[in-house]
């Protein structure tokens, strides 16, 4: 069933959100300063081009500076792509058959805001350490 919902996922909107994605981890890396937030970028973009059965859960060793890391992300990229998390989710959920998939968008839009400090993992992971 992932399968299947990650294929309709990626003709609806997961190419186009990865390559935003893309697009601001390239923008990023070109300072020195800016290449963790690329990375960052480039993370989060393979988990928008494939997300369905992966979820992020909080990195216990994260500290100050993933908090000061994600102020600065949050004013350099974050907005612009949550932005496109939420216009892409609406566009979803103008359809039946896009609700989960709109659903899903909305859950991306915490990871496009604060990215650092968090870690992508598959689903069963994540239960499975609770």
């Amino acid at each position: 069933m992932r399968t299947i919902l990650n294929v309709i996922w990626l003709v609806l909107s997961g190419f186009w959100l990865f390559l935003a994605y893309l697009a601001a981890g390239l923008i990023l890396c070109i300072t020195i300063i800016g290449i963790p937030f690329g990375i960052a970028a480039f993370r989060i973009g393979v988990y928008a081009l494939w997300p369905f059965g992966y979820t992020t859960v909080e990195r216990r060793d994260a500290g100050a500076p993933s908090c000061i890391g994600n102020v600065l992300w949050l004013v350099l990229a974050g907005w612009w792509l949550a932005i496109g998390h939420i216009v892409t989710g609406l566009l979803l959920c103008l359809t039946i058959i896009g609700i989960p998939f709109g659903v899903a968008n909305f859950k991306l839009i915490p990871v496009s805001l604060f990215p650092l400090g968090r870690e992508i993992v598959p689903s069963d992971e994540a239960f499975a350490a609770r």
